[in-house]
């Protein structure tokens, strides 16, 4: 009997004595629990065309009995066939699973020369400050702040313990912006682009197809049934299913897919309430959607248009800050300064961001391995590199917006609207305010305007008043709190800064003693045989 014949796996053929099979479209890899086959079945110069799963026994017997009465043949016979390309089709599957799942590793393998510019690049000082500026420089309009945030965060899928990030903002701002900008400086073998997901799609992965890589999904909202699934691969970092599967006799038997992380998930949305879960896994960050943002985008696409942008360097920074990603080796993070770290006590659900605090600290040592001594512990022999208080001064300027938001009662989108609120009573000198009003002056979403009032009125941050013409007017009730809370937050921070600095000047110092013990020592020895030395000239000049 003649093997299948996958030249072309869009259509593969088999001969079945006088029988030509040929399998249309192809056969899906993923799915071991279904075989969705469209047969185009040819016995002389009659055809019959059928779709089924091979796997169903309704559909197989409605098959066989279709094709038995137009070739005049017996079932038996087109079930014994039926079966057999099952079989054929079975093998040549868990061939290509087999060779995906052991296929080389896609990594791009770096010349001398462009090792060696990388490793110099991340050797050099004020390092993330001049990431920041190429990724400026890369194409990135704006966002200065989100931007390197989220570099950090795309860098950490190499660690152990990866962070998460999601960017929200309002309908229409362009929410994947920012991350398809700062995803095009990782590189093309680090990352899974993801638009649509099925429910079961994670779990059809190769077991290792997704480890340590950053997953990229455009629009959260597009993927709702793989939150569960999602959540599970960043908390435990793996995730496992049980099916029931018939083997090449027909027996049925389980099987366990298993897919292991861990990987770093980056997505965008405008619901932040709706996916809390995920939410409170990951850094959330607010994209800038000013009128001073939105033109300087649309003066980029001006000069984009005009062919004034030189995409050349664009691409050669591009391809720098990847060739940077892919130099860096896996190596451990220690924090001799954790201990005296501590989030402020304001943060909602502080188990988790303090967690998350200090692996973004981390994270930047991680980026500045090339600057670091390497050292070895003497009583596991693992190799590790410090932190610094560097490290932590410039992760409390990164996270200090972060902090900010998850010590806020309010959502980001309800504090934008009461700030601009804010704004408003003060340029026009006004204590109260109706929502038609402001609708007028800032072009509100009346369904939008409302939600967010409702919310405002709820928490107290907002009172509303009745007048004698019947009409409603609204007070703010605290004009100053949010500048309070920013100034605790700032407070706290630098406070924990200085007591870092000082301990930190203190290990230096107790470092040194033994080495300043030791010339101390050396001296006196010295000293010594100085003073024994003169006393044996003198006896001899006597």
């Amino acid at each position: 009997m003649a093997t299948i014949n996958t030249n072309t796996p869009q259509q593969m053929t088999w001969q079945y004595e006088e029988m030509h099979v040929a399998v249309l479209g192809g056969l899906k890899l993923e799915g071991l629990d279904r075989m969705r086959v469209t047969l185009k079945i040819e016995y002389r110069k009659d055809v019959i065309r059928h779709n089924l799963d091979l796997y169903n026994d309704a559909h197989t017997e409605k098959l066989t009995r279709k094709t038995a009465e137009r070739f005049s043949m017996g079932t038996a016979y087109i079930g014994k066939m039926l079966g057999e390309l099952t079989n054929e089709l079975e093998a040549y599957r868990i061939k290509e699973i087999e060779k995906l799942e052991t296929q080389p590793d896609r990594k791009k393998l770096l010349t001398a020369e462009q090792t060696e510019q990388a490793q110099a690049f991340l050797a050099q000082p004020d390092l993330l400050q001049t990431i920041g500026t190429l990724i400026g420089r890369s194409g990135v309009v704006g966002e200065e702040l989100n931007r390197l945030l989220m570099y950090i965060i795309f860098t950490s899928r190499k660690r152990e313990y990866p962070l998460h990030i999601i960017s929200l903002a309002v309908s229409g701002t362009g929410k994947s912006y920012l991350q398809e900008k700062v995803s095009e400086l990782i590189p093309e073998e680090d990352k899974v682009e993801i638009t649509v997901l099925s429910e079961n799609a994670f779990y059809y992965f190769g077991q290792k197809e997704l480890k340590n890589k950053l997953l990229l999904i455009e629009d959260l909202d597009g993927a709702e049934n793989v939150l569960y699934p999602l959540r599970e691969l960043q908390s435990k970092k793996r995730i496992s299913k049980t099916i029931a599967h018939k083997d090449k006799t027909g027996n049925t038997r389980t099987i366990h897919l298993t897919v292991e992380g861990p990987v770093s998930v980056a997505g965008c949305t405008t619901r932040e309430y709706i996916y809390e879960d995920n939410a409170n896994r990951s850094f959330l960050i607010y994209l800038d959607d000013s009128r001073e943002q939105d033109e300087h985008i649309m003066h980029r696409q001006r000069l984009m248009s005009a062919g004034l942008i030189n995409t050349e360097e664009e691409n050669r920074i591009k391809e720098l800050l990847k060739n940077v990603q892919r130099v860096l080796e896996p190596v451990t993070v220690r924090n001799p300064f954790a201990p005296q770290l501590q989030i402020p006590a304001e943060v909602f659900k502080p188990r988790r961001t303090n967690a998350h605090y200090l692996q973004f600290i981390e994270a930047i040592t991680f980026l500045k391995q090339y600057q670091r001594e390497q050292k070895t512990d003497a009583s596991s022999g693992e190799i590790y590199i410090e932190t610094t208080a560097e490290d932590i001064a410039e992760a409390n300027k990164l996270m200090k917006e972060i902090l900010l938001r998850k010590s806020d009662e309010l959502n980001s989108a309800t504090r934008n609207h009461l700030e601009q609120v804010k704004y408003y009573l003060q340029q026009n000198k006004s204590s109260q305010f109706t929502t038609k009003e402001l609708r007028q002056a800032y072009k509100f979403n009346p369904s939008n305007q409302k939600r967010y009032m409702l919310h405002l009125l709820q928490t107290g941050y907002v009172k509303k008043l009745r007048l004698k013409n019947k009409t409603y007017v609204y007070e703010v009730v605290n004009y100053g709190e949010y500048t309070e809370l920013q100034s605790s937050i700032s407070t706290i921070l630098d406070t924990m800064l200085q007591k870092v600095q000082v301990h930190g000047s203190t290990i230096v110092q107790k470092r040194n003693e033994p080495l300043q013990a030791a010339t101390g020592a050396e001296k006196t020895g010295k000293d010594q045989k100085s003073a024994k030395g003169n006393r044996r000239n003198k006896n001899a000049a006597l």
